[in-house]
């Protein structure tokens, strides 16, 4: 795995972002372009804020379009991590299959935006990227990635739901169910 430079108070707030992001100790987060990773930018700022499921462990009051916002920020994680991956590692099982459901799981998710006439959020999961230096290293943080998610999809799943958002909370947790399997199946 490439490594990068980082600004130190950056470098900082990320891993403590991240860390509660993925409930793994000891991972490195690092901007996914390297020429950014010395300039402060305000994309780059907004990575200091919580996103997908670390902020909806973090909110207790949740509404239909915070869980929706929380749920496509954490499938665009996914996306984005499986993606990396892949470009970095070449073609690997699981995340082969794997980031073809992501995409499946966004696709339904901004649908359910555009369905409540909600605005889509933007993807900015290249600032909270898990970069691996391995591709076990990469599985071992993909189970704890599903984990997590399902657990951010149960929680939902506790709230009163219109029958379409619970009906697609129900899928995206069993999504990730299988994808956990796949990635325990492959350590």
């Amino acid at each position: 795995m490439k490594n990068y430079k980082k600004p130190v108070v950056i470098i900082l707030v990320l891993l403590l972002s991240l860390g509660l992001l993925a409930g793994c100790a000891g991972e490195e987060a690092v901007p996914a372009n390297e020429m950014e990773a010395n300039v402060e930018s305000p994309e780059q700022e907004k990575a200091t804020d919580l996103y997908g499921m670390a902020a909806a462990k973090a909110d207790t009051e949740l509404n239909i379009q915070e869980m929706l916002t929380y749920a496509i920020q954490d499938e665009y994680l996914a996306y984005g991590e499986y993606a990396f991956i892949l470009e970095t590692f070449g073609s690997q099982n699981p995340f082969n299959n794997i980031i073809k459901a992501e995409e499946q799981h966004i696709a339904s998710l901004v649908a359910m935006f555009e369905a409540n006439g909600f605005d889509v959020p933007e993807d900015l999961s290249k600032n909270y990227l898990i970069v691996p230096a391995s591709v076990e290293e990469a599985l071992e943080t993909g189970v704890q990635a599903e984990i997590d998610n399902i657990a951010m999809y149960e929680r939902f799943l506790e709230e009163d739901l219109p029958t379409d958002v619970e009906t697609l909370f129900v899928s995206l947790r069993d999504g990730s169910i299988n994808h956990l399997a796949a990635f325990e199946g492959k350590l």
